[in-house]
């Protein structure tokens, strides 16, 4: 019998103490709104799928 996963749920944390060398302080916050904005946009499309199930 076929064991089936439906989700995974993966936990990183994430030091932000460490800066990289060299970045001015406008690349950082540039960075950083494109990740929250890829992580709102991963979000949305979960809960999309949670409302077809």
């Amino acid at each position: 019998m076929p064991i089936t996963i439906k989700e995974l749920h993966i936990k990183i944390n994430v030091d932000e103490k460490a800066e990289p060398q060299g970045q001015p302080s406008g690349a950082k916050s540039d960075n950083t709104a494109a990740i929250v904005a890829a992580c709102v946009e991963e979000v949305m499309d979960i809960l999309e799928r949670q409302k077809e199930r």
